[in-house]
């Protein structure tokens, strides 16, 4: 199946805003992504879903699978948190990571963000404007690290 042409649509809800399928299906997205694939057993559901300012970013095919998926934390002092970016196994490649980070830079615009990048995403995350903040550390056995990204010093982000 060939899934680029049905993958070109971000959409972005709250959490109480969500139809339970498509819900289901994003939190399906994490969980295949993160504990099946990279096999870490942790607790993937911590209830920061539900807090009322809670939004999710993802793009699937016509509303049938979730292919990429992020989520958009507020944090206390009016900062953000990026977190669960994930796309599906068959879907990598096609530039939905880039696509949500976007969307997601875009909604935030120019507070202070936060995000925890696995240590491969680095150069990734730096492309939006993203710092390595302090030093690298594992978590569920893989090495992470904590980024930050100050609006006030971004510049010539890619595109």
């Amino acid at each position: 199946m060939n899934l680029q042409p049905l993958a070109t649509a971000v959409h972005r809800a709250y959490t109480a805003d969500l139809a339970p399928e498509d819900f289901y299906r994003m939190l399906r997205l994490r969980v295949d992504v993160f504990v099946v694939e990279q096999q870490c057993p942790y607790p993937e559901l911590d209830g920061r879903d539900l807090e009322t300012a809670t939004r999710h970013f993802w793009i699937d095919a016509g509303g049938t699978q979730v292919l990429g998926y992020l989520r958009l934390l507020e944090e206390p002092g009016g900062s953000y948190r990026i977190g669960r970016v994930c796309t599906a196994e068959s879907a990598r490649g096609m530039g939905l990571g880039k696509k949500l980070m976007h969307a997601a830079v875009a909604e935030v615009r120019k507070s202070s963000t936060v995000l925890s990048a696995q240590a491969q995403t680095v150069d990734f995350y730096r492309s939006f404007g993203f710092l390595e903040h302090g030093e690298h550390y594992e978590e569920d056995g893989i090495p992470h690290v904590d980024m930050h990204r100050d609006p006030e010093r971004v510049t010539g982000l890619t595109r």
